[in-house]
């Protein structure tokens, strides 16, 4: 009998292969605009909003999503106005929103640090019919912003003061890439856990980097993967007894050391074969010269 012939391992199926669809999706932004970090300081404030959550006995998820929204308005308007550098700003939130989560979590007397470690590293075997319901939901919003408004987005971040001189609204635009990357935070939550998702945010960007020069086929890409890396961890999980979310991670690295291996590979193969790119010119960064 398959395994996903239960409804748990459906559940689970499900809710990975939307995170790995919407990770990706918002993360090649943030890899372009070189933030890859940002995700995991988005994470560690909204282990405070689950701490609150927790303490309060509301919905963590809730206020998760509302803390992380607070971190990533708040290192925005930092990296756009303050002296302080955004790198000090994220570490800020680094240490500053996981020593709040620790600290609240401990201060509520009916949850346990068990509770704790599904929200920091995933438990997507837990996933219920409303946990999916929510993830669905803010899924498919960060896919519609993420897909929909591409060509805004991709001017901010390829040249933010063209962008303004073209009459784009270049700051509601960075506020809404920051607030849709706290909540892809929340919706990568409970399938790969506060501490990695931004690895699946990052990974399968960096991936769809070495096989595509474009940007909407980098992010179409990388949304592949992440969908691969998603399915197939929650399958290997299943089968094996691995914690799915550390599982979804290695796929997705795995991914990328195997493509990373062939492209160097392939490129030794030209400059054998005396390509033009033989003569010692390295191809630039992919993330610079993507064009739309």
């Amino acid at each position: 009998m398959s395994i996903f012939a239960h409804q748990f391992m459906q559940y689970a199926l499900l809710g990975a292969l939307i995170t790995g669809l919407a990770a990706p999706a918002l993360g090649t932004y943030l890899v372009q605009r070189r933030l890859a970090l940002i995700g995991d300081g988005l994470g560690h404030v909204a282990l405070t909003g689950v701490g609150v959550g927790l303490l309060t006995a509301q919905s963590p998820v809730l206020t998760a999503m509302l803390a992380a929204a607070a971190g990533a308005i708040a290192i925005e308007l930092v990296r756009e106005r303050g002296k302080t550098s955004g790198d000090v700003a994220l570490a800020i939130l680094f240490y500053g929103g996981i020593a709040g989560g620790v600290f609240l979590v401990a201060l509520s007397a009916e949850h346990t640090n068990a509770n704790l470690m599904a929200y920091l590293f995933g438990s997507p075997l837990t996933t219920s019919r409303d946990d999916l319901i929510v993830m669905a939901v803010l899924g498919g919003a960060v896919i519609a912003v993420a897909v929909g408004l591409r060509s805004w987005l991709f001017a901010i971040c390829h040249d933010e003061e063209f962008a303004r001189v073209s009459g784009l609204p270049v700051r509601l635009l960075n506020l809404l890439i920051a607030v849709t990357a706290a909540v892809t935070v929340t919706v990568a939550m409970r399938a790969v856990g506060l501490l990695l998702v931004s690895a699946l945010m990052v990974v399968p960007v960096a991936t769809a980097q070495l096989l595509t020069r474009g940007f909407r086929a980098t992010q179409l890409l990388a949304m592949g993967i992440g969908l691969s890396a998603a399915g197939g961890g929650i399958w290997f999980a299943g089968v094996y007894d691995t914690a799915p979310g550390a599982t979804i991670v290695l796929l997705a690295i795995a991914a990328f050391a195997m493509v990373t291996v062939a492209t160097a590979a392939w490129r030794r193969v030209r400059r054998t074969r005396g390509s033009p790119t033989a003569e010692g010119a390295e191809l630039e960064p992919p993330e610079v010269v993507l064009t739309r």
